[in-house]
């Protein structure tokens, strides 16, 4: 995935939603970072956890900030990470010929997991990108195995627009549909 540059619009303040705070990253966000990296839980379903010194050795001390990150903060805790960055042309699964339409990613820490958080979090990123991203097609890659993901999808607006093999699972599709 590439990075969005710059867009009109990037919020300051970040976000807040009835619970959350959708932020850049900042220092204390770094042991957080490779906590949710390194996780078991959180590697199912893209493509394993990572090696904890290897990720000791590349997070650095002030997580770097761009448009499109945010940290998803819970009483002043990171709890998960929310993406909306370029969907690869040379990625399978495309909404447009030309490719590179902004796609929504998320890792949520297994403890914040059944509580909504990801949903609430991802509308409100998606909300930022319908303003910032005017026109572009929104776009959700995930493994068909991860039902919870799907679950997710579905409560955002997402619809299916295929399914394809890649990084050896089944792969889901999706083009988001704004809602109101």
């Amino acid at each position: 995935m590439g990075e969005l540059g710059w867009v009109e619009g990037w919020p300051g303040g970040g976000i807040r939603t009835g619970r959350l705070w959708l932020r850049e990253p900042e220092a204390g966000d770094r042991g957080a970072v490779i906590e949710l990296f390194c996780s078991a839980e959180v590697g199912t379903y893209v493509g394993g956890p990572r090696e904890r010194d290897e990720m000791e050795r590349a997070v650095p001390e002030t997580p770097r900030r761009r448009h499109g990150l945010f940290v998803v903060d819970l009483d002043g805790a990171m709890i998960g990470i929310v993406t909306i960055d370029r969907h690869g042309a040379g990625s399978k699964g495309h909404v447009r010929p030309e490719g590179e339409e902004p796609e929504l990613g998320y890792m949520f820490l297994p403890e914040a997991w059944g509580h909504g958080y990801a949903t609430e979090a991802c509308a409100a990123a998606l909300n930022w990108a319908a303003e910032a991203l005017p026109g572009e097609p929104v776009v959700l890659c995930a493994q068909t195995a991860n039902t919870a993901s799907l679950r997710v999808a579905e409560k955002l607006g997402f619809t299916e627009v295929e399914r394809f093999e890649e990084y050896g699972a089944e792969q889901w599709f999706g083009l988001w549909t704004r809602r109101g």
